[in-house]
């Protein structure tokens, strides 16, 4: 029972009780707490409608906010639609243009149609340069293999120099040894990639898709395999044990090395020195040596595959097996999704900068793209280098 059905309860009660009363004080006490009743039953019912208007308030506020909800997305999924126009993409290539040359003037209606879909002032961009620089990334084949963050400033990323293992405990015995660990620290410091392309003046008279496509496609793939140079670099001259620097830090993982011509199980040899923790396998050569161990396989009656059935890439940065000097490494086995992080603080995309005035008398323009990346092997032992024996096995 409600606390109002209690009060009309009680007051029939009274009424009958007022009947039945013999003395005049006995009448005022109970009209008293009629009064009584009547106020609080009152004070309920305002009570009541204050939440009653509450809850029409809020269902009110909720339903104007899912308007509002509706509206920004219509709105979002209208300007991404207006984005992926051919007449927003032409007008964007334009933008471009006129940001990289300062003597470059846009149509009216083309800026007008980039202003009246820009978001906080910022031009937006076409879905087409967005896949133009995610395929270019993809394609290529060590960098879309590495890890990947978004993060500004230097990044640390910890791994493990030394630890104790899990051991069998039996219930009823001591307890067990607290795990002795110790970690370093590997500091990913970003810098500016860049590289420059030439053009002549009828690429920037390309309209649209085929203008943004030749840009964006030649220097982001460019930047790519730049970052892939820099990385095998730094894996190619990790130490081959831990060590402290002055400040008592362990700030440079160590992997593994090996002395092997290529051959059927130099892989594998490679592959056994590697931690537990790598197990997603790549490759890493010059193209040129991919020969040497296709003639170890034909020496062999094909019956054996050299790679061990691991993905092979190939980067031209590492020297070819027949042309490296003896204990120089020639090629990298190792799991690059565990073993290494690229870290672009900027985001994905590609600075672009004009320069009109260096090649000026050779009717050509140079566009130069630019991109903040820091690359570094993060996990200790994630990868075996092979160098060149002192004597050809």
């Amino acid at each position: 029972m409600t606390r109002k059905e209690e009060i009309e309860a009680r007051k029939v009660e009274i009424k009958s009780e007022v009947e039945a009363a013999e003395d005049k004080e006995t009448v005022e006490a109970l009209n008293e707490e009629v009064e009584a009743l009547n106020e609080e039953a009152q004070m309920i019912e305002n009570q009541e409608e204050i939440e009653k208007d509450a809850e029409e308030m809020e269902q009110k506020s909720s339903e104007i906010k899912e308007i509002k909800k509706v509206e920004v997305k219509n709105m979002n999924e209208e300007k991404k639609e207006v984005r992926n126009t051919k007449a927003y993409i032409d007008a964007f290539a334009e933008y471009i243009k006129s940001n990289l040359k300062n003597d470059y003037e846009m149509q009216e209606e083309e800026r007008a149609l980039l202003t009246t879909n820009a978001t906080n002032g910022v031009v937006a961009v076409p879905e087409l340069v967005d896949e133009i620089v995610k395929t270019a990334w993809e394609r290529e084949d060590i960098m879309s293999l590495v890890r990947t963050i978004n993060v500004q400033g230097n990044f640390q990323i910890q791994f493990e120099v030394s630890a104790d293992g899990a051991v069998e405990h039996q219930e009823g015995y001591g307890a067990v040894d607290e795990e002795q660990l110790v970690l370093g620290i590997v500091t990913l410091t970003p810098k500016s990639i860049k590289k420059w392309i030439s053009v002549s003046d009828e690429v920037l008279d390309m309209r649209g898709e085929a203008f943004l496509n030749y840009v964006y496609d030649e220097l982001t793939y460019r930047i790519a395999k730049k970052c892939a140079d820099i990385l095998v670099g730094k894996i190619k001259n990790l130490p081959q044990s831990l060590s402290a620097n002055g400040e008592g830090i362990y700030d440079t993982v160590s992997a593994a090395k090996i002395n092997a011509a290529p051959a059927v199980g130099t892989v594998a040899k490679a592959f056994a020195n590697l931690s537990d923790e790598s197990t997603d396998i790549t490759i890493i050569m010059n193209k040129l040596t991919h020969a040497n161990f296709k003639e170890a396989a034909y020496a062999n009656g094909y019956g054996v595959d050299p790679f061990e059935g691991f993905r092979v890439r190939y980067n031209n940065s590492l020297p070819a097996y027949d042309t490296a000097t003896n204990g120089q490494v020639y090629m990298i086995v190792g799991d690059l999704n565990h073993g290494a992080l690229a870290n672009y603080p900027a985001g994905d995309g590609i600075d672009l900068k004009y320069d009109d005035k260096t090649l000026m008398t050779s009717d050509l323009v140079r566009i130069l793209g630019r991109r903040y990346t820091a690359v570094e092997a993060v996990a200790d032992r994630a990868f075996c280098l092979v160098a060149k024996p002192t004597t050809s096995a």
